[in-house]
């Protein structure tokens, strides 16, 4: 009986548990769960493990199906910094075309850390604040771009967040605080340590 590769890749990387009793791989990243829960070390320790030990062609290949293995590639992608995937994360993000998986790529872009990576959040939130329908990753691509600004000596957030600007126009009385989006991205980040 012949195995099916791409299964074996989201068996062992997305479905893949540091905790199974708190559930799959891509469960605990989703939302940045695992950070709130027991044996936040060990998940970490196995993902930084992962991390280094995937190649680029199984992380591709992990980009192309639903949203569990975008997730869970563009966390391994981002935890091993490699950076060799930005513009294809930049376009998965801009394109937005599944749920939940624009949270890894707003985290794999604020653990690469340049200025072109926040140049594509900035582009992401340009276009998807103008669209108060549709509530996609906005959350994370501020909590992101704050981040990388404080940590890059800029000020990019600054023309989304003026009064009565586009952050304003698209929030409601569920978005958080801006410094407590920073403060959660910020949090992943440093959860996930230095790259492997």
């Amino acid at each position: 009986m012949a195995t099916d590769p791409k299964a074996e890749l989201i068996d062992r990387y997305v479905v893949a548990s540091a905790d199974p009793p708190r559930g799959s791989r891509y469960m605990r990243l989703l939302h940045g769960g695992f950070a709130d829960g027991p044996e936040v070390g060990r998940f970490v320790g196995e993902l930084r493990r992962d991390a280094g030990e995937i190649g680029d062609r199984e992380l591709a290949v992990l980009l192309e199906p639903n949203w569990r293995p975008r997730l869970t590639a563009a966390w391994l992608i981002g935890v091993g910094r490699r950076s060799g995937f930005r513009a294809r994360l930049g376009e998965l993000l801009l394109a937005s075309e599944l749920c939940f998986a624009g949270q890894g790529y707003c985290i794999a872009l604020t653990l690469f850390g340049t200025d072109e990576d926040a140049e594509l959040l900035v582009a992401y939130l340009d276009r998807y604040l103008r669209r108060p329908e549709c509530r996609y990753d906005q959350f994370w691509a501020m909590g992101s771009l704050l981040c990388l600004d404080e940590q890059l000596d800029a000020d990019r957030a600054a023309a989304f967040l003026v009064p009565g600007g586009l952050w304003d126009q698209w929030a409601d009385a569920r978005t958080p605080d801006t410094p407590l989006l920073k403060q959660r991205i910020g949090n992943l980040c440093a959860l996930v340590g230095d790259p492997v």
